[in-house]
């Protein structure tokens, strides 16, 4: 049996990943294979092992045992500086964004492009790219040359979204993306993240909203207090399922 066309087709595979922080398990036996152009929820209540999952695949933790393969390579990433050039992206709950730069400073943090003998920075090579992605991905924002600390919270999280679809080349990671949002910026970031499905990347988002959930996702994937209860098709599920096995109940 020729494995090697459905190995592609999975960008990532994490296998019986445990981490335990001295003598505490915070993930016991997790596994999931992620494929291009499809959307993962992963929920349970808080402190089920979520956030730490995300930080694991993004290189801030290593796991206790267990293996993570991209692309059918096994690998392990020392950081997330690492992660970043493995083509994998996070879009943290806090945004991580600089609030005194301008919207293509952000973009472009830590990868800044310059050019010249001297090294100069860029600026108008990154405001131009970063004009045109937020076009692209139809996020709503003054001008790229926009303070971050001066945008609405749906537009600083459609910023950080466009920076990790620029970036990102496998992976796009998402925790709790519009946690602190109204209904209408809520709807804008779905459409964003939806896109990501589009262009073909692959994506893990975290979410306490079950609606959100289903109707964002192609599977589902539950933790219980670092346990993995299961993964469902979002398809052939309901939210009284999900919720029976969030809280065992």
């Amino acid at each position: 049996m020729d494995l090697s066309n459905t190995q592609a087709a999975d960008v990532l595979q994490l296998k019986n990943i445990h981490k335990a922080f001295g003598g505490v398990v915070a993930i016991e036996d997790f596994s999931l294979n992620l494929k291009a152009g499809e959307i993962v929820a992963l929920v349970g209540d808080n402190g089920a092992g979520k956030s730490t999952l995300i930080k694991i695949i993004s290189g801030v933790h290593t796991p206790t045992s267990g293996t993570i393969a991209i692309d059918g390579q096994q690998t392990s990433f020392k950081d997330a500086t690492e992660a970043r050039a493995g083509g994998i992206e996070v879009v943290y709950q806090d945004l991580a964004l600089a609030d005194e730069q301008a919207v293509y400073m952000n973009m472009f943090l830590g990868r800044e492009k310059t050019k010249g003998p001297f090294g100069q920075l860029d600026r108008k090579g990154m405001v131009q790219e970063t004009e045109d992605l937020v076009k692209e991905l139809d996020v709503r924002i003054p001008s790229a040359k926009t303070t971050i600390r001066n945008l609405s919270g749906g537009q600083r999280q459609g910023v950080a979204i466009a920076r990790a679809t620029h970036w990102a080349t496998k992976l796009v990671l998402l925790d709790e993306p519009t946690a602190a949002l109204g209904v209408a910026e809520t709807a804008k970031v779905e459409e964003n993240v939806a896109a990501l499905r589009e262009r073909n990347l692959a994506v893990l988002i975290i979410s306490h909203s079950l609606d959100q959930v289903f109707r964002l996702s192609d599977r589902i994937c539950v933790l219980r207090r670092g346990q993995q209860i299961g993964v469902r098709e979002t398809a052939k599920t309901d939210k009284n399922e999900i919720v029976s096995m969030i809280t065992g109940v």
